[in-house]
């Protein structure tokens, strides 16, 4: 077998070098392209007048008394919302009288007492409304429960609350 010279080898390794220089800039001048660059008009549109949209107001739910307890739950979550606002630390009256004030009727409220049987503060206070054959329900625990609500069944009592209820006779 023939073994090629030493100067064979050099050759070979420059050409291979060369080709390889060669694919090298092939590639590197691919993304070059011929035609010519298209300048951007320096010219600038005047901007038009373009209508700013104002934001409408929401307007506060109110009571729906011919519509169902559910239909009418933002409305009581509300006026609740308002008492929490106007009296950060309430009792049973104060939800029972805010919720008479926007037009709920008494005579279909139930409160749970405001101090426990051996005279310490609930952890939450629970009222309701016999509204349309369903109970708006609501809650407020002042240490970290926060405000509640929904919307449940009668209880088979007729009433909407379990359990011990103050009679509301203010």
């Amino acid at each position: 077998m023939l073994r090629p010279t030493r100067a064979a080898r050099a050759r070979s390794r420059i050409i291979l070098s060369a080709v390889a220089i060669s694919t090298a800039l092939s590639l590197a001048l691919a993304g070059c392209t011929s035609t010519p660059h298209k300048s951007t008009p320096t010219h600038t549109a005047t901007p038009t007048a373009t209508a700013t949209a104002t934001p409408t107001a929401t307007p506060d739910p109110i009571l729906r008394p011919k519509l169902s307890a559910q239909q009418n739950l933002p409305y009581f979550d509300f006026i609740n919302q308002k008492t929490l606002a106007a009296d950060p630390s309430p009792v049973g009256r104060t939800f029972i009288d805010g919720l008479v004030a926007a037009g709920f009727t008494k005579a279909d409220m139930s409160v749970t007492p405001d101090k426990t049987t051996i005279n310490l503060t609930p952890g939450s206070i629970q009222f309701s409304v016999l509204f349309n054959g369903s109970c708006l329900i609501g809650q407020y625990g002042p240490d970290g429960v926060g405000y509640h609500s929904e919307v449940s069944d009668v209880l088979s009592t007729g009433k909407c609350l379990i359990g011990n209820t103050r009679t509301i006779d203010w």
